[in-house]
């Protein structure tokens, strides 16, 4: 498990060098690069409407997962300047590391008020689109009332054992946020029955959903935007599983970078971007990507979904300091217990 774990960070390390497609110029007045998390299909749909929106600015997106993107920041940082204007990462615990090193640009959004989620006040971050951690599983193969209905249950409940599977926290940013507000509530011991149970861990979400389409995996830890995507566009059977005791609820931030750090040093732009992402029309082309909506009294939901508020009726707080701070020991201690030690 060790090896497994360790080869997938050495791929993630690797990857950037593969996807990068912007990288530093001397600066363009036009041009906005966007490190972001999410999936290729909603980059796809978003840069439509910003085409729309914006028709003179070259806008470019890097995707990879929000620990692929850490570890290309870091090693951009190491040598001054990175390769985007933007961030989109998955949660907000990385956006308090880049605040405290000076990398990020404070703006006062015009539609701050309009947000239900919280917000860095002194606007250096955003919530911009919220993922969902549930459970899913293929009605074609299992009977739900047979299968875990909760979080707890999935990691304890012994007739699943073997046929379960998850994300890697080391590499997935809703995973990590997922695992630490799951530790929080059940102790570190929910890591133990975790290995206990044989989760695999999968190396991406097709992989999960593969397995769930197969009937290897009885029950998958998922966010819900890939149950929806799927759903809507391959009509597929497989259906979510609210946790009865509570989803994770991760809003994810968009973050403009430092003139100091900036590829391309246009803080005008990027705030303009940024602005759209929060607009009426930003978080509808948001919640036609599956992920729900970051404004109150917003009517629409993604496909398939139900109303955010009746989510976070019954959901697992994530302490975002914690993800942050105890992120390390919490990575360490994840692969030492799945790798069946104590």
């Amino acid at each position: 498990m060790k090896k497994f774990i360790c080869l997938i960070l050495l791929t993630a390390s690797a990857i950037p060098f593969v996807f990068a497609s912007g990288g530093a110029d001397s600066g363009s007045k036009n041009k906005i690069v966007i490190y972001t998390s999410m999936y290729q299909d909603v980059i796809d749909s978003v840069k439509i409407e910003l085409k729309k929106k914006f028709p003179k600015y070259n806008i470019e997106f890097v995707y990879g997962g929000t620990g692929t993107l850490e570890n290309k920041i870091s090693k951009e940082s190491s040598v001054g300047r990175l390769g985007c204007d933007i961030l989109m990462t998955a949660d907000p615990a990385y956006s308090f590391e880049l605040k405290e090193k000076g990398m990020l640009h404070s703006f006062i959004s015009k539609e701050a008020l309009n947000l239900m989620f919280d917000y860095d006040k002194e606007g250096y971050w955003y919530p911009v689109r919220i993922s969902t951690m549930v459970l899913a599983y293929n009605p074609d193969k299992y009977l739900k009332n047979n299968l875990p209905d909760s979080f707890r249950s999935f990691a304890f409940d012994s007739k699943v054992a073997g046929a379960i599977s998850m994300r890697n926290p080391l590499v997935s940013g809703t995973t990590m946020a997922t695992v630490t507000a799951l530790k929080d509530k059940y102790g570190y011991e929910y890591f133990e029955a975790l290995g206990r149970q044989r989760v695999a861990i999968d190396y991406g979400t097709d992989e999960t959903i593969r397995k769930l389409e197969s009937g290897e995996c009885k029950i998958a830890m998922i966010n819900e935007e890939s149950i929806l995507n799927i759903r809507e566009k391959n009509k597929s059977k497989l259906e979510v599983i609210y946790p009865t005791d509570g989803a994770v609820i991760i809003p994810s931030p968009i973050m403009i970078i430092s003139n100091k750090w900036s590829a391309n040093r246009n803080t005008k732009a990027a705030e303009d971007i940024a602005n759209w992402f929060l607009s009426v029309d930003g978080q509808s082309a948001i919640v036609a990507g599956w992920m729900h909506s970051v404004r109150a009294n917003f009517d629409k939901i993604p496909y398939d979904s139900k109303p955010i508020n009746e989510i976070r009726d019954n959901n697992i707080t994530v302490i975002w300091e914690n993800v942050y701070k105890q992120r390390t020991d919490i990575q360490r201690r994840f692969e030492q217990y799945l790798a069946g030690r104590k």
